[in-house]
């Protein structure tokens, strides 16, 4: 056992070794440069390799590491107009500066390159969508030289795929900086990845906190060659990046990619949101007057996309597993100031209620308080932001609660005395509207005109995108399997006639086109034929330059004969 650990170390060292001596011979363009590739399970390769053909499935991979060469933007149409936020977006882009030059062509910028950096978008009925121009990529000069190394900042791999997007660097994506960091100084930002363990897990092998020496004997030295993502100027100190929770650690001045972040902007009359996303809403064609269901709602998009779609006239139920998550939807719904959004708890693999609950009920029983935006509006979203004093209230309650048990003799642990500060801070549950989240009881058959199942994924055609090894062929048919789950619950839940929209953020075929042929041949009875014909996959790849998505769209025809 022990010759077989000190050969892998020999192998690992060699091969280190090797990899050391091929960055030596790189000039500066090729080591500070961005030039990711994805390194997928050679099980998951094979299979998409086998379901696209090598050569496209290259195109995807490729495309899958960049960001879009655009900010796609809904507008809020029961606000204001997309004329009106034209106008608006200008104004901001001329004090911020834009791009100057469009990275790539695009098919959905069919309007002249002279009328600016916003335009609407030129797909039938979507003039309420916008598109602002980005470019990339862009080479960087970090002004090298081999004795002064660079002062560097290495994040995580979520953070580096968001300022890739458009944001800037924050304090919890920091990993890694050089000594002597100051406020103010120019800062070099690459990416650490993460690595597969001997056990199976993943990590970067990074401590956060450590010091950077610009030198190849820094973690991931050879690993970050070709990850650089742009420069900045910090906005903290080395030991403030590392002290503080939250605020921006690095102003990336000089990106690879120049995309506009809209971030605070117009809240409320604008929602930027992925293209696909925004036809998926589209597709499920709400009317007025009818009762739709979003089965996984959450963050909100495409269910206060509906909700707009129907001018707010309808009811629009939205349901999450997560708590949280719950809460997000009705803080956006009041955000964008829709009425017809009504969000519960429930797991979408049970949102069918039993046939020994009360149907009179409803979905929630009397007693329940479900997060209602037409009830609770604004007070909801005012009770989810607790300013100090309200903290500094909440402890005091904390520590009286703790004496008063104490003098009747109750010794309160740290666990006990956690779960009174929750308590305190969701409030005094049902008659606290919009703190607490009851669970659903979920729906009756047949009680819905619409449902739309955004199903969770593999989230594979997610981009910019710097690593992909986790996902495994057994994760991928979990999901596939999950899903299937999901339609047999919507199916009960749709009246006939209605309509079904299914829809994933993932290249896999096992989870789009496998899950279409299985609705069809497990309800071929009342699905009409030619379904099929309705799909629409979204290629990262082509010039539509989107995200990988899929989207099906079933008209149910009778249930019950």
């Amino acid at each position: 056992m022990k010759k077989g650990r000190d050969l892998l170390k020999t192998l690992c060292k060699s091969s280190r070794q090797q990899l050391m001596n091929c960055v030596l011979q790189m000039n500066e363009s090729e080591r500070y440069s961005f030039n990711p590739s994805l390194h997928w399970n050679p099980e998951v390769q094979a299979y998409l390799v086998n379901a696209y053909g090598a050569h496209h499935f290259a195109r995807i991979s490729k495309a899958l590491t960049q960001p879009s060469c655009y900010s796609c933007i809904r507008v809020n149409t029961l606000k204001t107009t997309t004329d009106a936020v034209i106008d608006k977006l200008s104004k901001i882009l001329q004090e911020t500066g834009v791009p100057n030059d469009v990275g790539k062509h695009n098919d959905l910028f069919k309007a002249d390159a002279q009328i600016g950096p916003i335009f609407k978008c030129q797909l039938p009925g979507l003039d309420y969508v916008l598109f602002v121009r980005g470019s990339g990529p862009h080479d960087i000069s970090y002004q090298f030289t081999e004795d002064r190394p660079l002062k560097e900042v290495i994040v995580s791999r979520k953070c580096a795929e968001a300022v890739l997007r458009g944001a800037q660097v924050f304090v919890p994506g920091v990993l890694a900086c050089s000594a002597h960091v100051e406020e103010g100084d120019v800062v070099a930002v690459s990416v650490a990845l993460e690595q597969s363990t001997s056990e199976g897990k993943w990590g970067t092998g990074i401590t956060r906190g450590t010091v950077m020496q610009g030198l190849q004997t820094d973690p991931h030295y050879i690993e970050r060659s070709g990850l650089y993502i742009g420069q900045g100027k910090t906005m903290m100190s080395r030991a403030g990046i590392f002290r503080a929770l939250q605020g921006i650690a690095v102003d990336m001045n000089d990106r690879v990619y120049r995309l506009p972040s809209f971030n605070d902007v117009l809240e409320g009359e604008i929602f930027l949101q992925n293209l696909p996303s925004i036809i998926t809403a589209h597709a499920l064609d709400p009317q007025q007057g009818e009762k739709i269901l979003d089965m996984c709602a959450a963050p909100g998009g495409k269910t206060t996309a509906i909700a707009i779609l129907m001018k707010d006239k309808g009811e629009v139920i939205a349901a999450d597993r997560s708590h949280n998550k719950v809460l997000d939807i009705q803080k956006l719904a009041v955000e964008m100031g829709v009425h017809c959004v009504t969000a519960h708890k429930l797991d979408a693999t049970k949102s069918v209620r039993l046939k020994d609950q009360s149907i009179d009920e409803g979905p929630c029983s009397k007693e329940d308080t479900c997060l209602n935006i037409q009830n609770s509006g604004e007070e909801s979203l005012k009770t989810n932001t607790l300013s100090t004093d309200v903290l500094q209230d909440m402890e005091t309650q904390s520590h009286h609660v703790i004496r008063e048990q104490a003098k009747n003799g109750v010794y309160t642990s740290k666990a006990e005395q956690r779960k009174i500060d929750r308590r305190l801070k969701n409030g005094s549950g049902r008659k606290s509207i919009g703190d607490r989240v009851e669970k659903s009881k979920g729906f009756a058959p047949d009680s819905f005109d619409r449902v739309l199942l955004d199903a969770p994924c593999s989230a594979l055609g997610l981009r910019p995108r710097l690593s992909s090894g986790e996902e495994t062929i057994e994760s991928m048919r979990k999901h596939a399997t999950y899903q299937r789950r999901m339609f047999d619950q919507a199916v009960q839940l749709v009246r006939s006639g209605g309509v079904i929209v299914y829809s994933t953020c993932t290249i896999n075929p096992g989870e789009n086109e496998a899950v279409v042929r299985y609705a069809l041949d497990t309800y071929k009875e009342w699905l009409r034929p030619g379904e099929e014909d309705l799909v629409q996959r979204f290629d990262p790849s082509s010039s539509l330059d989107t995200i990988g998505f899929f989207i099906a769209k079933f008209n149910v025809g009778p249930k019950y004969t």
